[in-house]
């Protein structure tokens, strides 16, 4: 029987340790490619040599052929300048677009009924790039950045509570940036409603520590950005996705309408499956909770509409 496969395109911190995480994991057999080709190798020989002291049985290959992806059922795109310290996401955008829309160009050829996962900044805006490169319908590309902001909004409550992560449920909604909508009303800590275990004034501090938490990662690392929450956040997409697991996310999607925004990757709830995404479902938003969706939506349209008049 036929193994899985995921290709990794960007063979830097964030795309190496997706491959790590992939392959530890067994999803299947995984390929690193980068346009540093004798790196991308050496990162995918080097942990194929781990495998027998982890005890996983996932071929890795790695290179800067895009040929090696062929047929992968998984694509995820970590290819882009990283941030650097007083770099806000949206910096990126020129560049990066150039480089999303060539490795999503040169995927969809190899494997064209994957299921694409972007990864690289500025995340909503790149998902357009790479729905347009590819041709691909709205449900086989998807955002990354909705399961690593969530991952950060209920590691900040754990750490305030002193509790196990395991039993914090969070989630966010919105673009991944500065206006991004984490969302308190919906959290529970081993079903007990955030609200009664801390004050408005601590959860307003999460909330924004949150929308901070990957510039506070940059301010720290000095030369780089974050990369094992946003590599895991990516494969913990791709294994719903390889083993069909019908899992309720928060991904930037593709709206056509839901949460009345349309024609925009934004990031909500959605269900994962093997094809991708499945369904959305509709979540009941406060009047100030749909005022910050929207806010985040129309940030993000503001990155669409810049790429379009630079004509990238």
């Amino acid at each position: 029987m036929r193994r899985p496969k995921i290709s990794v395109i960007g063979a830097g911190f964030v795309g190496s340790t997706c491959a790590h995480w992939a392959a530890s994991k067994e999803l299947g057999d995984v390929v690193l490619v980068d346009i540093n080709g004798e790196a991308a190798r050496g990162k995918a020989l080097d942990l194929f040599e781990s495998s027998p002291v982890e005890g996983f049985d996932s071929k890795v290959e790695g290179g800067s052929d895009y040929s090696l992806t062929r047929d992968s059922d998984v694509v995820i795109i970590t290819a882009g300048l990283p941030r650097k310290p007083g770099m806000s996401r949206d910096d990126l955008l020129s560049i990066n677009a150039k480089i999303v829309r060539d490795c999503a160009t040169h995927t969809a050829k190899h494997s064209p009924d994957a299921v694409m996962i972007i990864v690289s900044n500025p995340l909503d805006a790149m998902c357009h790039v790479a729905l347009s490169a590819s041709g691909f319908p709205r449900e086989r590309v998807l955002g990354m950045a909705g399961v690593l902001d969530s991952a950060r909004f209920r590691s900040f409550i754990a750490m305030e509570l002193s509790v196990s992560v395991e039993d914090v449920q969070a989630f966010v909604f919105g673009g991944h940036g500065d206006t991004m909508v984490p969302m308190p009303r919906y959290v529970s800590v081993g079903g007990i409603p955030l609200q009664q275990l801390l004050s408005q004034e601590k959860i307003d501090a999460i909330v924004e520590r949150t929308r901070k938490g990957g510039a506070e990662i940059v301010n720290l690392l000095k030369t780089g950005s974050a990369y094992y929450a946003p590599s895991a956040s990516a494969i913990q997409m791709a294994e719903a996705i390889v083993r069909n697991k019908k899992r309720y996310l928060p991904c930037a999607v593709y709206l056509t309408g839901e949460y009345g925004i349309k024609n925009l990757f934004c990031g909500v709830i959605a269900k994962l499956g093997s094809k991708g995404l499945e369904s959305i479902p509709s979540l009941e938003l406060s009047s100030d909770e749909k005022a910050m969706f929207n806010k985040s939506a129309a940030a993000v349209q503001e990155l669409v509409d810049a790429i379009a008049k630079l004509g990238v």
